[in-house]
Formats: structure tokens, sequence, C-alpha cells
């Protein structure tokens, strides 16, 4: 399988318009792309915004039928384990690993496939399955979403520091949205990042879901470095 595994520091900083960008700038070089989500919650909470859904977004993007980027879709607002739970059933890690082998079959030996986890590393897709395992699966590598301002040092350390325990080979950080005119705080915080040793990229806020703003956006962002 050739493509990446975004990931967050939290839920709520981005991983979606972060997959989206690299999707359509990817799309834009003229590359076969496949979007997977393979879990997806908070259906019930209304849609703010011009940013449709995460998997009508990347559907979108990626050329797909939302409802296979998102196979599992749940109505709460809450951990996916938790969400499973509430609907009567339990999530199979054996399936939601298919799902991706063959999703990425479609896009090809020369295509690529962007896997979006949900909430963080840590978060349980059943109680003795997270979603640092899943990626470990996959073996892709890892692209962090991560906010610019107060508290993403602290944040962003431990994530890193999760993934490096995992086994998972994290290729970046990207923070966004990236200011016009980063402030003294929010350079340092990059810097901090950065003097891990993890390239740290930066994604600026996008008006809405406008696929040649995302294209022009993703293309600011080192991917095909990424992808190794």
């Amino acid at each position: 399988m050739r493509g990446l595994f975004v990931t967050g520091t939290d839920t709520g900083v981005g991983k979606t318009v972060l997959s989206a960008c690299l999707l359509a700038a990817m799309r834009a070089d003229g590359l076969t792309v496949r979007a997977y989500k393979p879990v997806l919650t908070g259906l019930e909470e209304p849609v703010e915004g011009p940013w449709p859904r995460d998997h009508e977004l990347l559907g979108e993007v990626a050329g797909m039928d939302p409802d296979r980027v998102a196979p599992l879709r749940f109505g709460p607002a809450v951990s996916p384990h938790l969400a499973a739970e509430l609907a009567g059933t339990q999530l199979d890690p054996t399936a939601i690993v298919a799902g991706a082998e063959s999703i990425a079959s479609e896009a090809g030996p020369q295509g690529v496939t962007v896997v979006e986890g949900v909430g963080g590393l840590l978060v349980p897709l059943r109680e003795d399955y997270l979603v640092r395992d899943l990626a470990g699966e996959l073996g892709l590598p890892v692209v962090i979403a991560a906010r610019p301002g107060l508290g993403t040092i602290n944040h962003t350390l431990l994530t890193l520091e999760a993934a490096r325990a995992g086994g998972l080979r994290v290729a970046a950080v990207a923070m966004t949205p990236w200011p016009a005119e980063p402030d003294v705080m929010t350079l340092s915080n990059r810097a901090t990042v950065a003097a891990t040793g993890v390239p740290v990229a930066t994604l600026p806020a996008l008006s809405g879901p406008d696929l040649a703003e995302l294209a022009g956006a993703g293309s600011s962002l080192p991917w095909r470095d990424w992808l190794g």
C-alpha cells in the first residue's frame, strides 16, 4: 500500500482538511487517489460553516462515494468504541484493515491512498485496539495535524512520543491553520517541535471546500518527500 496516514494531536485540529489538501494536490499532479476514513462519529451534530461532513469532503476530492470513504458511521460525537457500543455492535479491526487494502487496490501500485484516523493515536477503536494499532498494521508514513497556537507543544510532543512508542514512522507534523503573520509564540512553537528532528510544515486557513484552493494549499506541502 502506498500512501499516508493522517492523524492529529486531538479532535478538531484539521485532519480532514489536511487530508483533502493532500488528495487534491496529488490528484492535480496526475495521480490516482483514494481516501479512507474507516470510522466517522458525530453525524448527529449540525454542519457548521461552508465545510461538508468529513466523508463528503474526502469523497468529493477523491472522486469516490462518501459512504465508501467512511463505511462505519455513527451519530453520537463520542469515541469510536463507545459509538459502536451505543449502536449495539463492536468494531472489527480485521475488517477495517481489509477495507483499507481494498480501497488501496483501486488506486493501483502507482496510486496513493490517504487514510485518516479518528481523533488521535491513542483513541480506542475498541477497548483492545487503538488508532495507533491501525496505523501500525497499515505501515504507512504518519502525518500529524497540529494546531499552531498555545498548548500545541505538549500535545504534539505527546503524540510524537506515542507514535514512536508504537513503532510508527512519522513523516511530518503539519501545523494548521497557519496564520499569515505568525507571532513570536507561534514561530517558537514550530521551532520547538522541529527541534525533535521531525519536519514541520504549515497549512494556511482555507475559506471553504473549493477544489482549486485545496489543491493549491496541498501543493505547498512536501508530500512527495512524505511518501518516501
